[in-house]
């Protein structure tokens, strides 16, 4: 797709599109959607659209800008679900917390939002979790985030609350991955884990086979209530 607005990088390299989706009157904050393997698509640009209805400014920049800027991948198709799984193997995710860092400044500085959120799916569960551990965003909240077990040493320097959707039968995340996760986070006093009992990955997808329904709903009203108690 092509984007109406760029963000320069945090080293002035270069710049990346970003979708933004406002709403009506003054934002109550604003929220960076971040992207799965599958690119700023329909259902990361809807996501958007769904949050400026509720009052936030939503900004979903194109973290795969590198390598292939504006692509949109559909998981449901076989041949676009492999070559977003390329694209996952390439993607750099310090490089994309930097990205994501630009973004929030960017948020803030030039569109005049103190507060700002972030909420990620897949790859960008993770960067959700990455951005609770790196950056000073006020809010976070990652779904199915991948290899967050691996990163568990970070967990330390998260100083803004987190909340994290997991899947039980999410066939990317193992059962001693998820295990992990709550022996490292369940006591920390900013992190709070969601268990959804045999759902799988993507289950709150906007659109496409992997969606659950009552699992989406359920997510995206812990997130409602989360986002609008910390973002106040």
């Amino acid at each position: 797709m092509e984007f109406a607005t760029s963000i320069p990088t945090l080293d002035n390299d270069g710049s990346f599109g970003v979708y933004v989706a406002r709403p009506e009157g003054a934002p109550k904050a604003a929220i960076v959607v971040i992207q799965e393997i599958f690119g700023v698509n329909a259902g990361i640009r809807d996501k958007c659209d769904l949050l400026a209805r509720d009052g936030y400014l939503a900004v979903a920049p194109d973290l795969f800008f590198r390598f292939s800027p504006g692509i949109e991948l559909d998981p449901d198709v076989d041949e676009e679900m492999q070559q977003a799984l390329d694209y996952f193997g390439r993607f750099d995710f310090d490089q994309a917390v930097k990205d994501l860092e630009s973004t929030v400044r960017w948020i803030r500085r030039e569109q005049g939002v103190p507060k700002v959120g972030c909420v990620g799916y897949c790859a960008g569960g993770r960067l959700a979790y990455m951005m609770a551990t790196r950056t000073d965003v006020d809010a976070s909240v990652g779904y199915y985030g991948v290899m967050i077990d691996q990163m568990l040493n970070e967990s330390h320097a998260i100083a803004k609350p987190l909340m994290l959707h997991v899947p039980t039968a999410d066939g990317f995340v193992s059962p001693e991955a998820q295990k992990a996760m709550h022996e490292g986070l369940d006591d920390h006093p900013r992190v709070t884990l969601h268990d959804y009992k045999g759902l799988d990955h993507g289950f709150a997808t906007q659109f496409g086979n992997r969606r659950d329904e009552e699992g989406a709903q359920l997510a995206d009203k812990r997130t409602a209530e989360f986002f609008a108690k910390h973002l106040a």
